[in-house]
């Protein structure tokens, strides 16, 4: 995991320190014009193999260190990149391909209302999500059917196989909050009674597999979209966000029972779904994930609440997260999580 940025000469003046905090979360601040947002920029195309826009990008080095004691360094003279890894006192020259492979990361930008579509047309970004997450619903909802698991080898007991359908049980329990479920055949209860197991072991043990397979596909994915729903739901007011019968999210206004499409959303509410999709749907699992300036279009209240969801969601998904912010609201009562940016000129 990343630990600490070094930039030598941005913009061919200022250098930076920047040592990330311990745990999940770092928040970065400050004044305008003080390149936090070109730093992180290039963190992520660094990252992401996009040299392009690395190599026009006015500064002498940048350090990326991690927690296994590694270093990558990236050197630009006269827009041309020397990139290298350095463990144990070795450097060695990383190319393009392989930098994506080093820590996946997301990069969360101010102007993330608007998107491009397969088409090359930019669009609401907000409704390229909302089709995606339709469209994985409705996959997730036709593949019901259980598929022959893989034989595993191993032997198991009856007591083995009721404490894996206990296990199972609860964890499809909570699949089917987010709109799908598998489709047990008929002649089999789920779950078994400790009796039905050991009367019919051999199909038992069978559809133990074939659960467990489908179980760890899709938890995830389910655990992102229940997260997700009760996210939004404790931030929003006034409305409860809920799926539909063709698996679109809408809001029903609590009182009265209008149902509201995402299209008439405010541009704050777009925002939260949008931030919070980006990185539970969008981010890998121990990824690093860069937001900048997440409090556009949220109201003090909703900024000051940001950083409890932004803390949980990185903790289940194991992210480091790195919010660059220019609110003092945003940081709220974390202040002991934020880093100032202070320049130091290069002579």
């Amino acid at each position: 995991m990343l630990t600490r940025i070094t930039v030598q000469g941005l913009f061919n003046e200022i250098d930076y320190d920047i040592q990330l905090k311990d745990g999940v979360l770092t928040y970065l601040h400050a004044q305008n014009g003080y390149g936090k947002s070109t730093v992180m920029k290039l963190v992520f195309n660094i990252l992401q193999g996009n040299l392009e826009d690395v190599r026009t990008t006015a500064f002498g080095r940048l350090d990326l260190y991690f927690d296994d004691n590694s270093k990558l360094i990236v050197k630009n003279i006269n827009e041309e990149l020397t990139i290298l890894m350095k463990m144990n006192r070795i450097e060695e020259e990383v190319d393009q391909e392989h930098l994506c492979e080093i820590l996946g990361t997301t990069y969360i930008s101010p102007e993330r209302l608007y998107g491009y579509d397969d088409n090359g047309n930019l669009v609401p970004a907000i409704d390229l999500y909302m089709k995606e997450l339709s469209e994985g619903i409705a996959k997730a909802v036709r593949d019901s059917d259980l598929k022959p698991a893989k034989d595993d080898g191993k032997e198991y007991t009856e007591a083995d196989l009721d404490m894996m359908f206990k296990n199972i049980d609860a964890k499809v329990n909570f699949i089917k909050q987010a709109g799908f479920q598998p489709s047990v055949p008929h002649s089999l209860r789920f779950p078994p009674t400790r009796f039905e197991i050991g009367e019919r072991k051999k199909e038992y043990r069978n559809l133990a597999l074939s659960l467990k397979a489908y179980v760890d596909h899709y938890y995830q994915y389910a655990e992102s979209i229940v997260v997700y729903m009760d996210i939004v739901n404790a931030l929003f007011v006034n409305k409860t966000i809920e799926l539909n019968n063709k698996g679109f999210l809408q809001a029903r206004m609590d009182k009265s029972g209008t149902v509201i499409p995402i299209s008439k959303f405010s541009s704050g509410e777009k925002q939260i779904l949008i931030i919070f999709y980006l990185l539970l749907f969008k981010t890998a699992p121990g990824s690093l994930a860069i937001i900048d300036e997440p409090e556009v279009s949220l109201h003090v209240s909703w900024q000051q609440m940001l950083g409890k969801y932004l803390k949980d969601v990185a903790r289940v998904r194991d992210l480091r997260l790195i919010v660059s912010t220019h609110s003092p609201s945003i940081i709220h009562d974390d202040w002991d999580l934020a880093l100032e940016l202070s320049e130091t000129r290069t002579n």
